[in-house]
C-alpha cells in the first residue's frame, strides 16, 4: 500500500480553498501549525472542520509569529527575550499554544513538537534532549488531544536524536509507558531520500517508529517544489510512465516502507486527483531500490 495522501499547509497561501478541495477528496488528515499563513492557518481551517467532522487534525507547537509572541509574552507565557526567539520548547508555551489551538480548531487529534533541533542548543544533546523532555511534559497527559509527536526536519538525520530517544524521553516526561507519544514527521523525498532507502533495507527512523506504534507522516515530497525539476523524463518514465512530474514524485515518496500519510500542498482538484491517481498504484520494494539507485548514479 501506499502512504494515504493528505493535505499539508505549510506554503499554502490560500489555506481554505486547499483544505476544500483536500477535504473533498477525501483527505484523511489535515495538517497544519499556528505559525502558518502568517498565523492565519487555524482561522481558515476551523469553519471547514465543522463540516467534515471525520478529518483528523495534526498540529504544531514550537514555532510562533511576531503577534503570537506578544500574546504569550502578554500573557506571562514567555520572557521577552524567548518571545523574540520565535521558536520555545518551554512546558508552558506548548501547552499554552495546545489550548489556543484547540480553541481555534475545535479539536485536535495530534499535537507535533515542531522541530525541537531549532531550540539553538548548538551540538548540546544533553541540554536539547531536556528541553525535549520538557516539552513532552505538557502532554504526559494527554487529556483532550489524541497524542502527540515530533515532526522534525534534520534532527533525525544530524543525529540530534533518534526515534528510540525520543521515545525514551516520552516515557521519562510521563513517568511510564503511558506517555501518548503516537506520531512522527520527517521529510521524504527523492531529495532527501535517506529514509526510503534505510527503509527499504529494513532500518532507519521510519521503520523504528512503525515498530513501535506511531503513526508516520512523510511531508515536503517535492522538496518545495525544487525536486520538480530533477524530475528528468527518463526518471519519471522509470517510476511510472504517463505520469507528471508531480505524481511520480509522490508515488516515490508515498511507496516509502513503513510511511503511513503523504502530505502535499496540492490546491487544485487537478493536482490533487493526478496525485491521488498515481497512488492507487504503490511502487514495489524492487522497483522503488531501483529509482533511489538510480539517482545514487547521477
Amino acid at each position: 500500500m501506499t502512504a494515504a495522501l493528505s493535505l499539508g499547509t505549510y506554503r499554502v497561501r490560500a489555506v481554505s480553498q486547499a483544505a476544500r478541495t483536500a477535504l473533498a477528496a477525501g483527505s484523511p488528515w489535515l495538517d497544519t501549525a499556528p505559525n502558518y499563513a502568517h498565523g492565519r492557518a487555524h482561522e481558515e481551517l476551523r469553519p471547514l472542520l465543522r463540516e467534515y467532522p471525520t478529518v483528523r487534525v495534526a498540529t504544531k507547537a514550537g514555532f510562533f509569529t511576531e503577534e503570537q509572541g506578544r500574546t504569550a509574552l502578554a500573557d506571562g507565557v514567555l520572557t521577552r527575550e524567548e518571545a523574540a526567539g520565535r521558536h520555545s520548547l518551554e512546558r508552558g508555551l506548548v501547552r499554552w499554544q495546545t489550548e489556543r489551538s484547540l480553541a481555534t480548531l475545535g479539536r485536535v487529534d495530534l499535537v507535533f513538537v515542531h522541530n525541537p533541533e531549532h531550540d539553538g542548543q548548538g551540538h548540546d544533546r544533553t541540554a536539547l534532549h531536556r528541553s525535549v523532555r520538557e516539552a513532552f511534559a505538557a502532554f504526559a497527559h494527554a487529556g483532550r488531544i489524541g497524542g502527540y509527536g515530533v515532526a522534525t526536519w534534520s534532527g533525525l538525520t544530524s543525529g540530534a536524536f533518534s526515534v528510540p530517544e525520543l521515545l525514551t524521553l516520552a516515557r521519562q516526561a510521563a513517568g511510564s509507558a503511558e506517555h501518548h507519544f503516537t506520531g512522527l514527521q520527517m521529510p521524504v523525498s527523492l531529495i532527501m531520500d535517506a529514509p526510503i532507502t534505510q527503509a527499504l533495507n529494513g532500518g532507519g527512523p521510519l521503520v523504528q517508529a512503525k515498530d513501535a506504534g506511531l503513526i508516520t507522516f512523510g511531508s515536503a515530497p517535492l522538496h518545495g517544489g525544487a525536486l520538480l525539476d530533477a524530475m528528468t523524463p527518463e526518471l519519471v518514465n522509470l517510476i511510472g510512465p504517463g505520469l507528471s512530474a508531480a505524481a511520480a514524485a509522490l508515488l516515490a515518496a508515498g511507496s516509502c516502507p513503513g510511511l503511513d500519510v503523504v502530505l502535499t500542498s496540492a490546491s487544485t482538484r487537478e493536482h490533487w486527483d493526478d496525485a491521488a491517481k498515481a497512488l492507487t498504484v504503490p511502487l514495489t520494494t524492487q522497483e522503488l531500490r531501483r529509482v533511489t539507485d538510480e539517482l545514487a548514479t547521477e
